[in-house]
């Protein structure tokens, strides 16, 4: 459990580090989901129809799954057959592209791989804006 609470601690620190270096000319930490901003409501009507909407918070906690993405790759299943320990897969991903960063399989950003006491993390480099994701999700939807 020391270990956990190790790791949490390097892991804050480092988030503390990015926070500090990336503040905005005004002085504060840039606003978004990472921020210390608090979470609003989508709407602030007293209508019936927005209620669902007020309701936001009951759905804060429900885990979903993050993954991040370093490339893609179709191959035949004879080839995945083949497959031995050493054996190297390419992906259509460049080195030093951005990573994709995915919440339950739909894209939300893309950052860069860093390490923090031998743990991989990524620090997002660009986010995809909430009415672009809404725009994906009903595309493919």
């Amino acid at each position: 459990m020391a270990d956990d609470d190790e790791t949490m601690d390097d892991w804050a620190e480092a988030l503390m580090e990015q926070r500090s270096a990336d503040e905005t000319p005004g002085g504060g930490p840039p606003g978004g989901v990472l921020s210390d901003e608090p979470v609003r409501p989508f709407s602030t009507g007293s209508n019936a129809a927005d209620a669902p909407i007020q309701d936001i918070n009951r759905v804060l906690d429900i885990p979903v799954q993050l993954s991040v993405e370093l490339g893609r790759t179709k191959v035949p299943i004879k080839h995945i057959l083949q497959l031995g320990q050493g054996s190297v897969v390419e992906l259509d991903a460049l080195a030093g592209e951005p990573m994709d960063v995915l919440v339950n399989g739909y894209l939300i950003a893309q950052g860069e791989v860093v390490v923090v006491n031998d743990k991989f993390g990524i620090r997002l480099t660009d986010v995809v804006t909430p009415s672009e994701r809404l725009r994906r999700v009903s595309k493919n939807g």
